[in-house]
């Protein structure tokens, strides 16, 4: 073999050289669509298609091929595309890494949760009220990971996220706090103490519309027409409203939805209330029926009253202690004959009368870790 053989390949191998060199040069999105048209091309001819579709198979490929200046003929560049797996198992791969990373439950799986053992229920119970008693002790981090192990255990319990929004709140963390009590709200609406921690939240976030949405929203709950340290979060989230926005009628907006027949400072309004029954003075016409008589389905379709009569057919004590007053006798002689009904504003002036009107309305103080407070609930 002469010199001259030795030092230059043969042909083939530099061709092959020249293959390499441009298939390392193609760009990602080249090689990409070569690692398309190899796929293409496979599914045409390992069963996957039909061999009626062979003919439109080639001719995607062809357009693929054309489109970005590849060779999907040329195996070398095809092998640097895809290495040493092809597009249909690169693709396996990354569905199984996708299942690992994001286990997201599919909405039909996410409605049959498994059920919670009694075992376990019990385990996150305590672990709640250690968390309460770390919130005694005002030592909020520790109480907000004891919450988080309760939830742990057991999810979707609207107290832990309740108690959890209050360490939250304690410990300034007010957006995580607005977080866990927007959850519990959406769990049981009916839990009322969710309402007034998401009250707080929002207001120390800076929303005090919202703030007055939720204390209204736990007035409406808790009936009655909500306890006093409801309706003060309540009135300190509407004035908040009032000085920032100067809008009454957004306030107006909010309070329409918020506690209907409950007046300032936790007491009934009894201006509405004397109107039902006829006006604010004796024998007043607005709103009475024949004969001077009050509208009486005015008067039973008003929650404030129908809350008044529901205590007052429980509570006979109450029944006896209202009887005794002489200006409640007065006023129940003047009714049955006939005469009208007193003045109603006049009557609450009497504080006997103001304060038997505040038990009737249900009108008691705030139960602990009430509206807005960062104790534990329950």
């Amino acid at each position: 073999m002469s010199p001259k053989h030795d030092c230059f390949p043969p042909r083939r191998t530099l061709l092959l050289t020249k293959r390499l060199q441009k298939a390392a040069a193609f760009t990602s999105k080249q090689k990409l669509a070569l690692a398309i048209c190899e796929f293409l091309s496979t599914s045409s001819t390992d069963g996957t298609l039909t061999a009626d579709d062979k003919e439109s198979i080639d001719v995607a490929v062809n357009c693929i091929a054309e489109s970005f200046k590849v060779d999907p003929t040329d195996k070398a560049a095809v092998a640097s595309a895809i290495g040493a797996q092809n597009l249909l198992q690169i693709y396996s791969v990354y569905e199984v890494a996708k299942s690992r990373n994001n286990p997201a439950a599919t909405p039909a799986s996410e409605e049959a949760a498994p059920a919670i053992s009694e075992e376990k229920k019990r385990e996150a119970d305590g672990l709640k009220s250690q968390g309460n008693a770390a919130m005694a002790q005002k030592d909020y981090a520790t109480a907000i990971d004891l919450y988080t192990q309760a939830l742990a255990l057991h999810p979707r319990n609207a107290v832990f996220l309740s108690n959890r929004a209050a360490a939250h709140s304690a410990a300034k963390d007010h957006a995580s706090a607005k977080t866990d009590a927007e959850a519990a709200v959406a769990i049981d609406p009916a839990y009322t103490k969710a309402w007034s921690r998401l009250g707080l939240a929002r207001f120390a976030l800076g929303d005090a519309k919202g703030a007055m949405e939720a204390y209204a929203k736990g007035i409406e709950y808790e009936g009655n027409g909500g306890s006093d340290a409801m309706k003060k979060g309540y009135e300190t989230a509407k004035r908040r409203v009032e000085e920032t926005s100067g809008d009454a009628g957004e306030v107006d907006d909010v309070a329409a939805r918020g506690a209907p027949g409950a007046g300032a400072g936790g007491m009934p309004d009894f201006a509405s209330l004397a109107s039902m029954f006829g006006g604010a003075g004796a024998g007043g016409a607005g709103g009475a029926g024949a004969g001077g008589m009050p509208d009486l389905s005015s008067i039973m379709s008003n929650p404030m009253f129908a809350s008044m009569a529901q205590n007052l057919m429980s509570n006979p004590e109450m029944i006896n202690n209202l009887m005794s007053n002489p200006r409640i006798r007065d006023m129940a002689n003047q009714f049955g004959s006939g005469g009208g009904m007193p003045d109603l504003n006049s009557l609450m002036s009497d504080p006997n009368v103001a304060e038997m009107a505040r038990n009737m309305m249900g009108g008691g103080g705030a139960p602990p870790g009430g509206a807005g407070g960062p104790g534990a609930g329950r």
